[in-house]
């Protein structure tokens, strides 16, 4: 039940090519430090958290919400206002509680830091990596000269739901 790359990115874009340009990489295969930033069943909130040595903030550029669902597109920036992640992610809130329906839409903190400090019984699961070559929205948030970088699409369930899908894009040029 993982999610659809194109179906994600049409949230928000008219087509997935406005984005960017992507190739599926197979697990094992993406270049450091993408691999270990990416190919895990992990949190990005906290594996880039530790990546980088302190936390990261979120930026909510454009959302979706109706009764059950709330869609965001995203950045995370670590320490300088570096900006770090893209990502766009969409909540199913039948499998919320109240208290972390808030949280998420009051769009003051990852969504890794309010699933955590919440407590939901949540399980990851990396469906797909990509190789992106950047369309103009990801040069633009990443720097014009962006080119390729990587990313992830995945799946969170919570208490055994599947609750939410994510796509994940690190910025190029990461060391």
């Amino acid at each position: 039940m993982c999610p659809e790359l194109a179906e994600l990115a049409g949230l928000f874009y008219g087509g997935l090519s406005e984005l960017g340009a992507f190739q599926e990489v197979l697990p094992g295969k993406l270049p450091p430090p993408y691999g270990e930033l990416l190919d895990h069943d992990n949190h990005m909130t906290e594996t880039v958290e530790r990546y980088l040595g302190g936390l990261v903030g979120v930026q909510v550029l454009d959302k979706l919400l109706d009764q059950h669902h709330y869609a965001r597109k995203i950045l995370l920036a670590g320490p300088g206002e570096r900006i770090i992640q893209f990502g766009i992610m969409r909540v199913n809130f039948a499998y919320m509680d109240r208290g972390v329906r808030r949280e998420i839409e009051s769009e003051r903190w990852p969504l890794g830091r309010i699933l955590v400090e919440h407590n939901v019984h949540r399980r990851v699961q990396r469906c797909a990596l990509w190789r992106v070559e950047c369309g103009v929205d990801l040069q633009r948030w990443f720097g014009s000269t962006a080119q390729t970088t990587y990313g992830r699409t995945a799946l969170i369930e919570c208490n055994h739901e599947p609750a939410i899908e994510l796509v994940e894009i690190l910025a190029p040029g990461l060391t």
